[in-house]
């Protein structure tokens, strides 16, 4: 046992050690974002600007992919520990054995919806029978349309469908079709009145379809004891008690991190997502997730369910 001469004497040694070392490092966290960086990811960058990452000893890095479906394979294969996704992809991917989990919510409702200009004949879902739909990607959206046209009593052979890109708003004031569907409610919408024109959303949560995450926080399933994940979602979970609490000062942060967003679509969108973002990021509504891949399967989107935790989990 050391003598308390000898522990007086090597206490000023250690302490002048920790000094000349410096303060521990934070640990640096890459996340790869969905898609370029915008008001969706406000909790994000409102947790880098306000030192909400910092404070978990986390220094984080969010990158913007070339190609949108890359993400989420990336953290699949380890080349990446945490990426930006969407609840839907995610049970897709699940489905097909890739090893991604979701381990966290962003956005915790559906942004996509079915739109119409608001002068349009389209009153309502069963009006489009015999009209044109335009559409970005197919198969989830599909889906979806095919649940809203059921529900009125129509099927997707009642609709011509048109492959506009991402070009929805612009097809739609062309009138090259008579409504899109996979615009979000908090951009589109507002880029229309922008425009000089106004929009009409059939919301999919409210017309056949089960509500769903819209954006999702996904880690790879083998490596979820990393020790980042859940300081991340604590980040996360202060950057949406900000953005709710001081709406805008954390809209100021937003700008101040990438001022070439500060224009009136990026400020409506602002606006419109806040009350959509998820207050318990880390919390998981298993019953949720059960209902949607169900919903995947019968529309023949997925051909079997995993069970929910080898693809979704709450880390503690």
């Amino acid at each position: 046992m050391l003598s308390l001469h000898r522990l007086k004497t090597l206490l000023p040694i250690a302490l002048a050690a920790i000094l000349i070392a410096g303060p521990a490092r934070a640990e640096t966290l890459t996340i790869l974002l969905d898609w370029f960086l915008n008001p969706d990811h406000g909790p994000l960058v409102v947790a880098i600007e306000q030192g909400f990452f910092a404070a978990e000893d986390l220094e984080v890095e969010l990158i913007e992919p070339a190609d949108p479906n890359d993400p989420p394979k990336l953290v699949a294969a380890g080349k990446a520990p945490v990426a930006i996704s969407y609840q839907p992809q995610l049970h897709i991917q699940a489905a097909a054995g890739l090893p991604v989990a979701r381990i966290g919510t962003l956005v915790a409702t559906p942004l996509s919806t079915l739109l119409v200009l608001d002068d349009s004949p389209v009153r309502k879902v069963a009006d489009l029978k015999g009209r044109k739909v335009g559409y970005s990607v197919g198969g989830f959206e599909d889906a979806v349309l095919g649940a809203m046209l059921e529900k009125a009593g129509l099927k997707l052979g009642d609709v011509t469908l048109v492959n506009v890109n991402f070009s929805l708003s612009p097809a739609l004031l062309a009138g090259q079709v008579d409504a899109v569907i996979g615009a979000y409610r908090n951009f589109e919408l507002n880029q229309l009145e922008i425009e000089g024109s106004k929009g009409r959303a059939f919301y999919v949560e409210e017309e056949g379809v089960p509500a769903y995450d819209e954006l999702i926080v996904v880690a790879n399933a083998k490596r979820l004891d990393d020790p980042r994940l859940p300081a991340l979602l604590r980040a996360i979970e202060r950057g949406v008690q900000f953005m709710v609490n001081h709406p805008q000062e954390a809209w100021r942060s937003f700008v101040d991190h990438r001022p070439a967003l500060d224009d009136e679509l990026n400020r409506r969108a602002w606006r419109d997502t806040l009350p959509r973002f998820a207050l318990r990021p880390a919390a998981l509504d298993r019953g949720r997730y059960e209902r949607f891949a169900a919903f995947l399967r019968d529309r023949k989107v997925i051909e079997s369910i995993p069970p929910v935790e080898t693809y979704a989990v709450e880390l503690r």
